[in-house]
């Protein structure tokens, strides 16, 4: 009886991290791609304007750790005279921003 109660939250885990890497990608196809592409490389018309990194150069994500990357997501970034560069995503609890974090160092090449 433990072993079955052991393979199901094991199972219910695997599922719940499934279920927030797909959030993921659905929400970087929603909200981010419109500035940093498919592929997070920054080269649509906006991320050519605002010069967004190149998120799957291994130098540009190695240039950031995954809390800055969380805080960016949740707090947004600014310039250094504050203007916005990039807002916060809304309606995301943490473990979904983390699974964010997650998809961008996925984009890493």
């Amino acid at each position: 009886m433990k072993k079955l109660l052991v393979i199901a939250i094991v199972l219910g885990f695997a599922a719940a991290m499934t279920a927030l890497a797909g959030d993921a990608n659905e929400t970087w196809e929603k909200t981010c791609s419109k500035c940093h592409g498919a592929e997070g490389k920054g080269d649509t018309k906006i991320g050519q304007k605002l010069d967004i990194k190149d998120l799957s150069d291994a130098k540009v994500q190695a240039g950031f750790t995954d809390d800055q990357a969380f805080k960016a997501l949740k707090e947004g970034l600014k310039d250094s005279e504050g203007k916005t560069r990039m807002k916060p995503v809304e309606g995301l609890s943490d473990d979904e921003i983390k699974a964010l974090v997650q998809k961008v160092r996925g984009l890493k090449k």
